[in-house]
C-alpha cells in the first residue's frame, strides 16, 4: 500500500474523529434546547436563541461536511474558529479542573482542524474527487 494511498485513509479517519465530538455535541443540544439555552444565557451572552441555533449548524452542520470532506477547509477554519471561542465564553474558569481540561480540549480541537485547514480534506472527500484526486 502507497504512503499516499494509507495518508487517505488516515485523513479521512482523522476528519471522522473530530466531527464526532461536534456531532454529538450538537444532537445533544437539539435534545435539550431549552437547557442549552439557559446555559447560553448564564455566561451572559446575547441572543441564545440565535447562538443555540448557529451551534447546531456548526456542530452538525459543519461535522457532517468535515466527515464528508466538503468544501473542507472553510468548514475547518469555522469551526476552529467556534472551538475557541466556546474555549472562551464557556470554560474560562481555570479553578475548576474540569473546566480547564475543557477549555484545552476545545484548543486541541481547534489545533486539529487547523491542519485539515493546512493539509485538505485527502483523496477521501468530495473535496478530493471534484479536484480530480479523490480516490478511484
Amino acid at each position: 500500500m502507497s504512503m499516499t494511498y494509507q495518508s487517505s485513509y488516515v485523513s479521512a479517519f482523522g476528519r471522522l474523529l473530530i466531527a464526532a465530538i461536534f456531532i454529538i455535541s450538537g444532537l445533544g443540544k437539539i435534545a435539550a434546547p431549552a437547557m442549552t439555552q439557559g446555559y447560553i444565557g448564564s455566561v451572559g451572552l446575547p441572543a441564545p436563541l440565535l447562538a443555540y441555533l448557529l451551534a447546531i449548524v456548526v456542530e452538525v452542520g459543519g461535522g457532517i461536511l468535515l466527515v464528508i470532506g466538503y468544501r473542507t477547509r472553510v468548514v475547518a477554519v469555522l469551526m476552529a474558529i467556534f472551538a475557541v471561542a466556546t474555549a472562551v465564553f464557556f470554560h474560562r474558569d481555570f479553578a475548576d479542573q474540569n473546566q480547564m481540561i475543557h477549555f484545552l480540549k476545545n484548543i486541541a480541537m481547534a489545533g486539529g482542524l487547523l491542519q485539515v485547514f493546512a493539509f485538505g480534506a485527502g483523496a477521501f472527500s468530495v473535496d478530493g474527487r471534484l479536484s480530480g484526486r479523490g480516490a478511484a
